[in-house]
């Protein structure tokens, strides 16, 4: 084996050793509460299917009409012949739930991350980030060439000392990155502060609310409407892969001027394929049941007080917060995946996240529950974390059991 291979087998091997090495497992199902894996029904526990739309059959529906009707895919991009009536009528539905001037489509919210902060930065630009947003927020901003400042995790103050070293340094237009709800904690960005601040030295606030959108707020428009910044926002991005459908595609919504440049110069919106029909129609009847979807984002609310409360109690470390993300922290890479396969063998279908995805030392299994859950099947998956949580020495044996009030 040549040594440009043998590199790559000694990083795959200490993934390995460290507990960190990925295993897909195959699901022989449809996404939802309950999955089949090899051949047995497990509870899901790990999916961002929050408002438990993944599997519905009124999506379904639409999807399937879109398709005889229009088609499997464009063959195209939207400036070329990749543009449907369908396309634009979800976007002129997107900024219109968003309450901004216009909207446009991405193949998902990653692409829409890659092309935004490259198209509208460059070296003479600022852009300040906070150290835990997505990935795909971070691979962005360094394609756009801006000076970076990164700011402590919702670190108001901070952010305010680094926009003050931004003015100072003469930066022609200065932008401040934000997810709304950080995917490996559970909550949310403190918003309203960011928006002060963005005022005060004349920046541009962008929120990836990919984990708001749809399941919190007190119309599901997200952590932006929870937060009290609704309409005052000049970039959103966010998704349809979580609570609207859990399908495919991504979208930026925001300033007029913006999306217009967006349309002109943003490489991933350019570059590939428009979003196939069947994804665009069940993505605009996804946010069309959103708007009317008041029970199932109370259920989804109800759902994970009792899981938060009853984990608390059983002395696991969660964190603050009320979002559906509930980080089940352990710290220890290798011990957090054998809690996963414990799990697993009680039926209970769960993530251990480590290194890079968290940083080294703070080792995870990230719950996340959705309205389609039930409090007995809570209690089941609570009941399991605890045995195995004692079994592992992460929780305390002689820890007081609280009876279900399921």
């Amino acid at each position: 084996m040549s040594s440009f291979f043998s590199t790559f087998l000694d990083e795959l091997n200490t993934i390995k050793q460290t507990g960190g090495y990925k295993h897909e497992r195959i699901i022989e199902s449809a996404q939802g509460p309950r999955v089949i894996i090899k051949n047995m029904e497990v509870l899901n526990l790990c999916a961002n299917n929050y408002l438990g739309l993944a599997n519905s059959p009124i999506l379904k529906e639409s999807a399937c009409k879109a398709m005889n009707e229009f088609g499997l895919g464009m063959a195209s991009v939207r400036f070329i012949c990749g543009t449907q009536t369908i396309h634009r009528e979800l976007e002129k539905k997107i900024s219109q739930f968003m309450m901004t001037d216009d909207a446009i489509l991405y193949s998902s919210c990653f692409q829409a991350n890659i092309g935004l902060f490259q198209t509208l930065l460059n070296e003479h630009d600022a852009v300040l980030s906070d150290e835990l947003n997505h990935g795909s927020i971070i691979d962005g901003i360094r394609l756009s060439k801006a000076r970076r400042y990164i700011f402590k995790h919702n670190d108001m103050e901070h952010l305010e000392l680094l926009l003050h070293k931004a003015k100072e340094e003469d930066s022609r237009r200065i932008l401040v990155a934000t997810d709304g709800v950080f995917s490996m904690e559970g909550y949310m960005a403190n918003l309203s502060k960011i928006r002060e601040l963005c005022d005060k030295f004349g920046a541009i606030m962008m929120v990836d609310d990919s984990h708001g959108t749809g399941c919190i707020g007190k119309t599901g428009r997200g952590s932006i409407e929870e937060c009290g910044v609704l309409g005052k926002v000049e970039i959103i991005t966010s998704t349809f892969g979580k609570a609207l459908g859990g399908t495919l595609g991504g979208f930026i919504c925001g300033n007029q001027i913006i999306i217009d440049l967006l349309r002109q110069r943003s490489r991933p919106y350019l570059l590939s394929n428009s979003l196939p029909p069947p994804l665009v129609m069940a993505g605009l009847t996804a946010i069309k049941l959103v708007e009317d979807a008041n029970v199932l984002r109370d259920r989804l609310r109800d759902n994970t007080i009792y899981f938060r409360e009853r984990m608390k109690n059983a002395g696991f470390d969660i964190g603050s917060g009320y979002h559906p993300i509930v980080p089940i922290m352990i710290g220890d890479a290798e011990l957090a995946r054998r809690m996963a396969e414990e799990l697993f063998t009680e039926g209970i279908y769960v993530v251990a996240f480590s290194y890079p995805v968290v940083p080294e030392g703070k080792a995870r299994i990230r719950v996340q529950i959705s309205s389609a859950h039930t409090y007995s099947e809570l209690d089941r998956a609570i009941d399991a974390f605890t045995r195995v949580g004692r079994k592992l020495g992460i929780i305390n044996h002689n820890q007081k059991i609280f009876t279900t009030f399921s």
